[in-house]
């Protein structure tokens, strides 16, 4: 057994003997950079929580909306979030804009999804969530009206109570409306009070919109999802608790966009009331 041993230490100490040790480690780097370029790509799931964000006609909005994200969700580290921004070719110019941020922040933060035309926000966020496989989906709007300081909330409250589904309440647990008029806030507590008199859904502000779900929930309920526009948000909400998924409620501050027009109009509401009776009766 002693020339054998010898041979091994001296192959051991020789340089050439070094070499396809160093070679057999290019495969692995070579993989390691496959893997960061699968990264960067929407829905890698290397993030935790994925943040899909409907634009259109937002570019002042937009960079605002990616400032408050990037500062507002401690403590958990950055990384642990991928943004999606579904564009629908605004006129305003906002899918340049969001290409700009996109290169300022990186593509590991965010993704930029963009689309033909003004499709729908239900097409939008079904859209971005067939691209995405993060165990957490946040949902919110990107005129600044959903402030996303209450994103480390919301998941502190899905991890104490092990719930599927966080949703922020405008009027409940110190929720509150900033900016509107007593019309708007006639109206908006109207169509609340109508829905809960109707669905009995079992929580405080159903026709919200700024919510975390567990992914795979919402992949399971959106196929089923019938209702476009306003409603959309409503019918997910209406069926997740029809499933007896757990929802809990998260009071949140809302705040009426400074820049950019509402697209909430009198075709909006119309569409709101026949999506609502279109669910009492199919619900």
């Amino acid at each position: 057994t002693m020339p054998p041993r010898s041979r091994s230490r001296g192959a051991r100490s020789r340089s050439p003997a070094r070499s396809p040790a160093k070679s057999a480690t290019k495969p692995k780097r070579a993989a390691k950079s496959a893997k960061t370029e699968k990264k960067k790509g929407l829905g890698s799931g290397t993030a935790k929580y994925s943040i899909i964000l409907p634009v259109y006609n937002e570019r002042e909005n937009l960079p605002i909306m990616m400032h408050l994200l990037s500062t507002c969700l401690a403590p958990h580290p950055l990384s642990d979030f991928h943004v999606v921004i579904v564009e629908d070719n605004s006129p305003d110019g906002t899918r340049d804009v969001a290409r700009q941020l996109q290169e300022s922040y990186g593509r590991d933060f965010i993704s930029v999804l963009e689309r033909p035309g003004k499709l729908g926000l239900g097409t939008a966020y079904m859209a971005a969530l067939s691209l995405v496989h993060s165990e957490y989906t946040i949902l919110m709007d990107s005129d600044l009206s959903h402030h996303p300081k209450f994103i480390p909330t919301m998941i502190k409250k899905m991890t104490d109570k092990g719930c599927d589904v966080v949703t922020g309440t405008r009027y409940r647990d110190g929720g509150g409306v900033a900016g509107w008029d007593m019309k708007r806030k006639i109206m908006s507590k109207g169509a609340n009070f109508i829905a809960d008199f109707l669905l009995n859904p079992g929580v405080s502000d159903l026709t919200g919109s700024f919510r975390l779900y567990k992914t795979s929930v919402l992949k399971e309920i959106f196929p089923q999802i019938q209702s476009k526009g306003y409603v959309f948000q409503m019918e997910v909400m209406v069926r997740i608790v029809d499933a007896g998924y757990k929802v809990e409620e998260v009071g949140i501050s809302f705040v009426d966009r400074i820049y950019g027009e509402s697209k909430l109009g009198a075709g909006e509401v119309i569409g709101y009331l026949k999506g609502l009776m279109k669910l009492f009766l199919t619900t």
